[in-house]
């Protein structure tokens, strides 16, 4: 069951003119994930203080990053958030990138895997794996930026066939977690390049989706539903992915956990100035709600729980799905949101 978050924090600021200002995501009672394709990071002068201000708004736990052109200018604007650090060292050009909070987020290791020639076809950049503990559990999570392009057509007789690169760094991705981790609680996720709506013909995740028992895309509806809400518009197409393991399944079933795409576009002035200054892809997050009793360092430690829900009458009501309703915290703050089933 998959809930799409479409209403952010108002905090009764009902203005219509929206502003990055208004831009929310992380929450203090979900371990929140983003990945975004930042399109060769920066794209021009104003990109540096957009790029900090998004990522300060946004207030994910973990962000996981492609296409960094220039990493030394990233560093320095990660340096100018409190508590975030970066990560890079990577064997590719454009290579892969982490930004997590340190103070909810305690790292065991980072590395590449795939990196050696005989895997470049299947992984022109290696995936970063990111092996970290939030709120004392510990979370496998794999960055990935797959081979662009294509024709649509999976030919399984051309190696060179883009289908076919994506394919193979589905079927290693597999058996590399199958071997290595399974048993963890694992998140896959990048800028996967492909559809996972394409007929199981031509399906590159075919693996994935066919073990339902230990995997799900999270984003699946998503990729099924309106272009608007799809991560790479210019095509238009849903690029960027997010997969669970099993071991993640009744966390994901919370009403509390969901995923988006963060469409920050609609938090500028239009698509235009976001594609002009930022990147041709929205960031795709995930929230995972945890036992708030776990205690967390940091910023992430006065949990707030909803005392009440309300309609847009002022009227107290149950938790109904599909309708807009106001979420009271004990906090004083107040969500306008709708959970979709």
């Amino acid at each position: 069951m998959i809930r799409i978050f479409l209403c952010l924090l108002f905090c009764f600021n009902f203005s219509y003119a929206q502003s990055l200002q208004n831009l929310d995501f992380g929450t203090d009672t979900t371990f929140d994930i983003v990945s975004w394709n930042i399109e060769w990071f920066p794209k021009n002068n104003n990109t540096p203080n957009l790029v900090r201000e998004i990522l300060e708004k946004l207030n994910a736990d973990i962000y996981a990053l492609q296409e960094i052109e220039d990493t030394t200018l990233l560093k320095q604007v990660v340096a100018n958030i409190p508590y975030y650090e970066c990560h890079f060292e990577s064997f590719d050009y454009g290579g892969l990138a982490y930004i997590y909070n340190s103070n909810t987020v305690q790292v065991n290791s980072i590395h590449e895997i795939f990196f050696s020639q005989q895997y470049h076809n299947a992984f022109p950049r290696a995936p970063k794996i990111f092996n970290c503990l939030f709120a004392g559990q510990e979370y496998i999570i794999l960055n990935n930026h797959f081979k662009c392009c294509g024709d649509g057509f999976l030919d399984i007789t051309n190696y060179t066939d883009e289908e076919h690169r994506r394919l193979q760094a589905v079927s290693f991705l597999k058996q590399y977690i199958d071997n290595n981790y399974s048993d963890k609680k694992v998140i896959l996720l990048g800028d996967l390049n492909d559809d996972l709506s394409d007929n199981i013909e031509n399906n590159v995740f075919e693996e994935f989706i066919l073990d339902s028992l230990n995997f799900t895309f999270v984003d699946l509806l998503i990729s099924q539903g309106s272009s608007l809400n799809w991560s790479f518009p210019n095509w238009p197409s849903h690029l960027d992915h997010i997969l669970i393991s099993n071991e993640l399944f009744a966390m994901f079933q919370h009403p509390a956990s969901l995923v988006s795409v963060i469409k920050i576009d609609d938090y500028m002035q239009n698509w235009s100035e976001y594609d002009a200054n930022v990147s041709d892809h929205r960031p795709i997050g995930l929230k995972l709600y945890f036992n708030n009793n776990i205690s967390l360092t940091g910023e992430k430690t006065n949990y707030k729980r909803h005392i009440k829900v309300l309609d847009l009458f002022g009227r107290e009501t149950n938790i109904i799905q599909n309708k807009l309703l106001l979420y009271i915290y004990d906090d004083g703050t107040v969500e306008k949101k709708i959970i979709f089933n």
